[in-house]
């Protein structure tokens, strides 16, 4: 039984080389081969910047804050990124510092570097930043893998066995059920369960279920008894949001590692600002810049220098040795201070792997989105608990995988999905709070086997307008509306569909005359279609000043809006669908819509995949079907 363990664990090692080796080739193709100017074109460099701060973080770490001019429309610097910060000054040695996204704020980025000491041509100017291929985030899954490889006889192994389905999950008896104020009875069996949970609980959430206010709920019961909850998720936009969500109850929460968001509800929980804040932060500061000054001193003396300067030396660099051991050690009683007083520590699913949680141990870890994270990462929270709540629904969007190999042979399976196969007991959340039961109800059917229900405050709500029907399709079969590629990113767009989603935008935004406008977003699987709406509205007279988001379905996961436009974009003789066989991709598109959802798309290119075909004859069966040719006469 163990071996079989052992050798699932020993796969999954193997599927995470083969990823890592696609997504390097990937990286440099795409990335590295290509000229500066090109690169800040596309969106993989900032050059030039500024740098208008720098100074000494967390550990032996010094940071820089640049500034650049000028937006890409394409970019890809986000929190948690591995950079290069370089210079293109000539006669410069050593132009390279990597280092890590703290935050990206608009124009601005924090680099936590790789060094204990800023760059000696930090001055210099004609500085940029490069993204570069991310090694860290593939080492911490490897090592978290060895480790749940190795486990015997502890608390790890035994979590192994019961999360790969040797083992089966225990529960307290419940004699005192809790029964929280305002949460349904699905939300508060699953808060039960997670109390009552010795080993694992498992919480499925589809859309518009509550499930992060189910969680903040049960982490806050939780609190009553435990020291410290270990809280986490795949990205930082998640991670900042529970952090939010629990501050707001009340509770001690600290922001463990890079964040999403800039602002003051975020920032102020980090373990960055926790430490800024204390009185004792001034004099590690004053510690630390003593001792780069003596690292700087000391590099002065680098050749044909005689005994005198050769001693000098090496005093200043005993020193510095000095000064950093008293700054660190005066850190560390700090930051300890700080998390053993803690309630949550939240940090993404790498995150929890950061230096200053060596050591510490966790009764209980809440992984949120865990349908949306790589078995691997997964497991490195996992190392440090003896109990694992994971939360997420297997029918949206799934882990990014970049190997083709690598996902055939199963390293899009998450955790969380091989437990529900594998009939693990789970809570299915099945109040909705946020779509007309109309535009729930395909879903409902498709993925959740009938057992969503629309809350009554949701179930009827529609525009107050005569263009009220819920779910619309506009059909483009015939009208030949040709998709195109785009040759440099080989990513397709359909001009002519967008302007019968536009027609039919000018028809609501008409109706809305005497009325506030409703929120609308418009969302497509393809990025160059999102490019090309953009630019499209911008010139839109009519359209280029109303609040109407424009976004990938990616993109616009976690987001909801009253009305909600999906442009399809496949039109071709081949009935080729690409991105959209990827039904849980749609199901995330087609549950953001409140009042109103509009599909537009081709049936003769879509219509003979089941997916497709069920959904519009599930328009014409509960809402409308149309055709594109009522909006071209």
């Amino acid at each position: 039984m163990i071996q079989d363990e052992i050798a699932e664990i020993d796969k999954l090692s193997e599927l995470l080389r083969i990823e890592k080796a696609e997504d390097f080739e990937q990286h440099r193709r795409l990335v590295q081969q290509l000229p500066l100017d090109q690169r800040v074109a596309k969106g993989y460099a900032w050059y030039p910047v500024v740098v208008v701060k720098s100074g000494y973080a967390i550990g032996d770490r010094a940071f820089v804050i640049v500034e650049k001019s000028g937006t890409a429309e394409n970019d890809h610097f986000r929190a948690g990124k591995t950079v290069n910060l370089f210079t293109q000054q000539a006669g410069v040695l050593a132009p390279e510092q990597s280092g890590i996204i703290q935050f990206v704020d608009k124009n601005r980025m924090k680099i936590i570097l790789n060094s204990k000491d800023l760059p000696d041509w930090l001055g210099v100017g004609m500085i940029g930043v490069d993204i570069i291929f991310d090694e860290r985030t593939y080492l911490e899954m490897e090592k978290a893998l060895q480790t749940v490889k190795k486990a015997k006889q502890d608390r790890l192994a035994e979590l192994r066995g019961i999360l790969l389905g040797r083992r089966q999950a225990l529960f307290q008896e419940i004699t005192n059920r809790v029964e929280v104020p305002g949460l349904n009875p699905s939300q508060n069996d699953a808060v039960n369960d997670i109390l009552a949970a010795r080993d694992v609980a498992i919480i499925h959430g589809p859309p518009g279920t509550g499930k992060t206010t189910t969680l903040v709920q049960a982490i806050r019961l939780l609190c009553e008894t435990e020291n410290t909850v270990l809280v986490t998720a795949p990205s930082n936009a998640a991670v900042d949001l529970l952090t939010e969500r629990l501050a707001a109850e009340g509770l001690n929460v600290v922001r463990i590692g890079n964040i999403s968001r800039v602002d003051e509800s975020i920032v102020r929980h980090t373990l960055e600002e926790r430490i800024a804040q204390h009185p004792e932060s001034k004099n590690i500061k004053k510690v630390k810049i003593q001792a780069a000054e003596c690292r700087r001193l000391a590099r002065r003396y680098r050749r044909n220098y005689g005994r005198e300067e050769h001693e000098q030396r090496r005093r200043l660099q005993e020193e510095a040795r000095e000064l950093s051991a008293w700054a660190n050690q005066l850190e560390d009683r700090l930051i300890e201070m700080i998390l053993d007083s803690a309630q949550v520590i939240t940090a993404t699913l790498v995150g929890t792997a950061h230096p200053v949680l060596e050591g510490r141990k966790f009764r209980t870890v809440v992984i949120d989105e865990a349908a949306q994270a790589l078995e691997p990462a997964t497991w490195i929270p996992i190392t440090r608990a003896s109990k694992v709540v994971l939360a997420g629904d297997p029918f949206q969007l799934p882990p990014t995988v970049k190997s083709i190999e690598a996902q055939r042979q199963g390293l899009s399976v998450t955790l969380i999905e091989r437990c529900l196969e594998q009939a693990v007991y789970a809570n299915l959340l099945n109040v909705q709070y946020r779509m007309h039961e109309a535009i729930m109800g395909f879903s409902n059917q498709q993925f959740y086997k009938g057992a969503l229900q629309a809350a009554p405050e949701v179930r009827h709500h529609r525009l107050p307008i005569d263009l009220n029907t819920p779910v619309v399709y506009i059909d483009t079969a015939g009208c030949g509306f040709e998709e195109k590629i785009q040759p440099s990113f080989q990513s397709r767009y359909n001009p002519e569909e967008f302007q019968i989603l536009c027609e039919h935008l000018y028809l609501l935004v008409d109706a809305f005359a005497d009325l506030p406008l409703p929120s609308i977003a418009i969302i497509s699987p393809y990025r160059e279609q999102v490019i090309y709406m953009k630019e499209q509205l911008a010139e839109d007279s009519l359209l280029s000043s109303m609040p109407i988001t424009v976004n990938t379905i990616d993109g616009f996961q976690g987001q909801e809006r009253d009305v909600v436009y999906i442009s399809l974009v496949r039109s071709n003789t081949k009935n080729e669908i690409g991105f959209l066989s990827d039904y849980r991709r749609m199901n995330v598109a087609m549950t953001r819509a409140r009042k109103q959802l509009v599909v537009i798309g081709d049936s003769a290119t879509i219509g003979n995949h089941r997916f497709y075909e069920a959904f519009i004859a599930y328009c014409e069966q509960n809402g409308q079907y149309q055709t594109a040719w009522e909006y071209l006469m």
